[in-house]
C-alpha cells in the first residue's frame, strides 16, 4: 500500500514537472500594440509555406504544374514586399527571432530585403516560360537570397 501511495506521488510529481516544462517551451504571445511580430511572422510562414510547395516540384517530389508553379511564384512575389514593414523600432521583443543587427545595420538589412524582393519577381517572371530547367537556378536564388538572411539577420532559436 505504501509502494502504491508513493508511486501515486512520484507520477503526480513528474506529470508536474512535465507539464511546467512544456509550458515554459511555448511560444509567447505577442501583446505588444499593433502585433508587429505577430504580423512579420505570419507573412513568413505563409511565403514558407508558398515556396515549399515550389520546391516539392523543383525536388520532384511532387509532379510539376506550371500552372500551379506559376500561381505560386506570383503569390511569392507578392508576399516578399510585405513583413518588412512590420521591423519596427522596438519589435525586437520575444517571440521576434531578428538579430539586433536588423536595426544596427538598416541598410544591409535593406539590401537583404531587396535582394529577396528581386530574387521573387524573377522567378515569377521565369516561372512564365513554364520551363522547370530555367525555373530551377530562379529557385535556388530565392532560396539563398532567404539563407543569406537568415544568417545575417535572424536567431537560429529562440531566446
Amino acid at each position: 500500500m505504501v509502494s502504491s501511495k508513493y508511486d501515486v506521488f512520484k507520477t503526480s510529481l513528474l506529470a508536474i514537472f512535465c507539464l511546467t516544462l512544456l509550458s515554459a517551451c511555448g511560444e509567447k504571445e505577442d501583446t505588444h500594440p499593433g502585433q508587429p511580430v505577430t504580423k512579420r511572422e505570419a507573412i513568413f510562414k505563409e511565403n514558407l509555406r508558398t515556396f515549399e510547395a515550389m520546391g516539392l516540384m523543383v525536388r520532384d517530389r511532387e509532379p510539376y504544374s506550371p500552372k500551379e508553379f506559376l500561381k505560386n511564384a506570383e503569390k511569392l512575389k507578392d508576399l516578399s514586399t510585405q513583413p518588412w514593414v512590420y521591423f519596427t523600432p522596438g519589435s525586437d521583443y520575444a517571440p521576434s527571432r531578428a538579430l539586433p543587427t536588423v536595426w544596427q545595420k538598416p541598410e544591409a538589412f535593406k539590401q537583404a530585403q531587396e535582394k529577396f524582393i528581386v530574387a521573387a519577381a524573377q522567378l515569377a517572371e521565369v516561372a512564365k516560360s513554364g520551363q522547370l530547367e530555367q525555373i530551377k537556378p530562379a529557385y535556388t536564388q530565392v532560396k539563398e537570397s532567404c539563407a543569406a538572411c537568415h544568417h545575417d539577420f535572424r536567431a537560429a532559436d529562440r531566446l
